[in-house]
């Protein structure tokens, strides 16, 4: 999909500005950007990526919206071949990827806080690309002169690194991060860093809360070393995001060009209006008499011929007529901002707690509370986050005991686990599209009318994209289909 955005041009200009057939150097061309310049290049990349585009697809698959046009529905019918290309080619890899990788080489020795905060920034990165795609890119990707043409490792050895391949696990990377934090640096973030204004600490807590983050999704794979992940952040001095001040967000503005990748997609931009509120995710919503926090995040219009306002959803993948534009329920203030000023919240209070939650249940990890405290802060912090007030909370659990406390056998809990963690993460649906391919939960149907690969699965993946494919041999062919599952999918 095209954008508007400067990030597209940014990423051209920053790739494109060395000239290694020059031998002279034009001042006015410098062949090294500093890392002050990069930084919030990447921050604003890396967010930029996880709301988009991929983003948008990964809310459709699990239902958050249904799609009604263009590339919103061919999500919603698993049409996914041909797709994608832009957010593969210009916002993962050569744009985001590139410029960490920048960062990196030219501040480890001297100015280890930028090579830090990148190394968290590129585990992230790498982790979306990897849970979306399986095998990608990773120990050779960002190295363009070295590998024009970057082999694509496992996801196996992308978490857990591979010795003989040279192959960095994404926990490994993250650690590096946190020790580089530690180190004497000649130059210090400050405005530049847009999440944190350079404030290490916090991003240490980030950095641990990623590797809570990639260590839950191994649980199908590899509990031992969850496990142990999991129990040295618990043990670490840094400690993690447990409160949602600290949480990783990058903010936007509502500067035309700067605002919040929903905003400009679906509501300003040139593919406005192509989905809405998933009448699915309504009748959850419905159904754990959770529509105050439902209204925070889509907005309640006033349809035609009715004078009280209420939530307009529209079947995935139904074929009948969708509501006028202005009777449909589209994203709210906290996704989108008013006009277009949102976050895009990467790392948050509300998924620690619940990940902590089921690693309590699920992995035996003492944290000093039981799973159904962690599960009841995860809940509190999300409705705080959204802007739900405390009478609106005490209200909340007051009214509903049976949802917002566990009960039943551990498959029980860790469903209503990973529900109320789906209900937090509108806004991040590729962390809740992770969750889906890794439990099963929250129990979704298929789309009506689907296509794709196997019209009868929720797509496990997506699919590799056509303009990589014709530039790198490396890439597996025939691709693996949307009814494959990952290498930690259940």
């Amino acid at each position: 999909m095209k954008k508007t955005i400067l990030l597209a041009s940014c990423a051209f200009v920053l790739a494109s500005c060395q000239n290694y057939l020059d031998v002279n150097q034009d001042p006015n061309k410098p062949t090294d950007v500093p890392v002050k310049i990069l930084l919030p290049t990447t921050t604003i990349g890396m967010a930029w990526a996880s709301g988009n585009e991929l983003g948008r697809a990964a809310g459709i698959l699990v239902q958050y919206n249904a799609g009604l046009s263009n590339s919103a529905l061919n999500y919603d019918n698993y049409l996914l071949p041909g797709l994608l290309n832009n957010q593969w080619d210009y916002e993962i890899y050569n744009g985001t990827v590139n410029n960490l990788v920048k960062i990196i080489k030219a501040s480890e020795a001297t100015s280890p806080a930028y090579s830090g905060i990148a190394k968290i920034q590129l585990a992230y990165t790498m982790a979306m690309a990897t849970d979306l795609w399986g095998d990608v890119p990773y120990s050779e990707a960002g190295k363009g002169l070295d590998f024009p043409q970057p082999r694509y490792d496992a996801q196996k050895d992308i978490y857990l690194g591979n010795t003989e391949k040279g192959i960095t696990s994404l926990f490994d990377l993250v650690k590096s991060g946190i020790a580089d934090l530690d180190k004497q640096s000649a130059l210090k973030p400050s405005v530049d860093d847009l999440s944190y204004g350079g404030d290490l600490a916090k991003w240490k807590r980030a950095a641990n809360t990623l590797l809570l983050k990639l260590a839950i999704q191994l649980t199908n794979v590899d509990k031992v070393k969850a496990t142990a992940v999991i129990n040295e952040v618990i043990a670490s001095s840094n400690g993690f995001i447990d409160n949602n001040a600290v949480d990783l967000e990058v903010k936007f503005s509502t500067a035309i060009g700067n605002q919040n990748p929903y905003y400009q997609q679906d509501i300003s931009g040139s593919f406005k209006n192509n989905q809405m509120l998933s009448a699915r995710f309504l009748t959850l919503a419905k159904s754990l008499n959770d529509t105050v926090r439902l209204a925070k995040y889509y907005t309640k219009p006033i349809p035609s011929g009715k004078t009280i306002p209420q939530f307009v959803a529209y079947d995935n993948g139904a074929n009948v007529a969708a509501p006028a534009v202005g009777f449909r329920s589209m994203y709210n203030t906290y996704v989108v901002g008013a006009t277009g000023e949102a976050p895009v919240r990467l790392l948050t209070n509300f998924q620690s707690q619940f990940i902590l939650a089921e690693a309590v249940l699920s992995l035996g990890v003492t944290t000093g509370k039981t799973a159904n405290e962690h599960f009841q802060a995860g809940i509190k912090a999300s409705m705080a986050k959204v802007g739900m007030t405390v009478d609106e909370i005490n209200q909340y659990f007051s009214s509903n005991p049976t949802i917002v406390n566990l009960s039943g056998t551990p498959d029980n809990q860790l469903q209503q686990i990973i529900t109320q963690k789906y209900m937090s993460l509108v806004g991040n649906a590729i962390e809740a599209y992770n969750d889906y391919r890794r439990t099963g939960y929250p129990n979704l149907q298929v789309s009506l009318n689907a296509g794709g690969d196997n019209p009868s699965v929720v797509p496990l993946r997506l699919s590799y994209t056509d303009n990589e494919g014709n530039a790198n041999p490396n890439q597996p062919k025939p691709r693996p289909k949307t009814d494959v599952k990952v290498w930690w999918g259940k």
